[in-house]
């Protein structure tokens, strides 16, 4: 399945997102500083990266664009307690393909995984 990289600052958000994502077959690597995640992202393949938006030393968007530079293709989900229109904008604008709102409900997470990773599948195949 897929290799997916989360980042949270509050590491029983990461252990949940990896047991949920974990018993759908996939590879999901935690990570609670964004220094970490980042250098993991540029010494090993990311399908998808999960990243909350406020973290400790930059925000979830800043590492987004991080990790994008270092992987145009990879793709993200975005996670936060405190939604707002600008906040989903911004990451949508610098390439993250959902957006969900905390606490992780697991339905909406596996299902927007989902969707996201078909929606990598179709774009290599050239399927619409």
């Amino acid at each position: 399945m897929a290799e997916i990289l989360a980042l949270d600052d509050v590491q029983d958000a990461t252990v949940l997102i990896g047991k949920i994502l974990s018993k759908k077959g996939h590879n999901v690597h935690t990570f609670t500083e964004e220094d970490d995640a980042v250098n993991f992202a540029r010494e090993n393949k990311v399908d998808l990266a999960i990243l909350d938006i406020k973290l400790k030393k930059m925000s979830g968007v800043e590492v987004l664009a991080l990790l994008k530079d270092i992987n145009p293709d990879m793709h993200a989900i975005m996670l936060t307690g405190y939604p707002t229109v600008e906040t989903a904008r911004e990451a949508i604008s610098l390439g993250a393909d959902e957006y969900c709102v905390k606490p992780i409900d697991r339905d909406e997470l596996e299902e927007k995984v989902e969707k996201v990773l078909n929606s990598k599948i179709k774009a290599g195949t050239g399927q619409i």
